[in-house]
């Protein structure tokens, strides 16, 4: 097993979790990683089903989402082009009780959770690395729960469009009112309201379907301490 540390690939990756690794680790992984597109709704995860495949996203977003016996759901954690699906691999097992799936279009690489295995069992680094993204993500949900305990809606709208914003690269962000009320945990009313709020501030447009970013520094200070903290994680970690 090796535990030597190599130097990092200098490939346009455009996944960061990928581009953080050496070229050793990423050998590791390239020659059984398929590019795929990623349609709206597409399922990744499905709840206590046993995880066959783990993607890493280049473009677009995931929800892991909680669902509840009466099919209530709720957005536990957000994933991009900063990270993977398959924790649950990562950290030895097969499945999980949450559901993952596309809420904004886009593509990636997937590959098969038996080769991603095979591979953390050759390399140290790249299992230590993407346990790193674990860590970061554990943050990720801890903080999803203690915005939606503590945070006023502006608030949790403001560090959801940011955190979006930050995965997306764009600046117009293509999200419905029934979706953001979903993974808000909050009825649509509530969240016209906060977009209404928001956009009366100048800090954001609004047209069908879509959200326009005009003000990222303004956003950040109406997310206030809700946002900032697993982001700061992820750079510590992982760069």
């Amino acid at each position: 097993m090796s535990s030597v540390p190599a130097q990092r690939t200098s490939s346009p990756l455009r996944n960061r979790l990928l581009a953080a690794m050496s070229k050793a680790d990423l050998a590791l992984l390239q020659p059984n990683m398929r590019h795929v597109d990623l349609p709206l709704r597409y399922e990744m995860e499905e709840p206590n089903r046993r995880i066959e495949t783990v993607y890493f996203l280049e473009a677009g977003i995931a929800s892991v989402v909680a669902v509840q016996a009466d099919n209530t759901q709720i957005e536990v954690g957000l994933i991009g082009r900063e990270g993977m699906t398959g924790i649950a691999v990562v950290l030895g097992g097969d499945q999980s009780p949450h559901a993952t799936y596309i809420q904004s279009a886009g593509e990636g690489l997937r590959i098969s959770a038996k080769e991603l295995r095979k591979a953390m069992d050759a390399s140290e680094t790249l299992r230590n690395l993407l346990l790193k993204f674990v860590q970061a993500f554990t943050v990720q949900t801890a903080h999803t729960a203690i915005a939606n305990a503590r945070a006023k809606i502006d608030q949790r709208l403001a560090r959801w469009i940011l955190m979006a914003h930050d995965r997306l690269g764009a600046d117009t962000l293509s999200l419905t009112h029934e979706f953001l009320a979903l993974m808000l945990g909050v009825r649509r009313a509530g969240v016209t309201e906060s977009l209404q709020s928001l956009k009366r501030q100048k800090l954001i447009d609004t047209g069908r379907n879509k959200i326009m970013v005009l003000s990222r520094k303004g956003i950040e200070r109406m997310a206030r301490e809700s946002y900032g903290i697993p982001e700061k994680e992820y750079r510590r970690l992982i760069g």
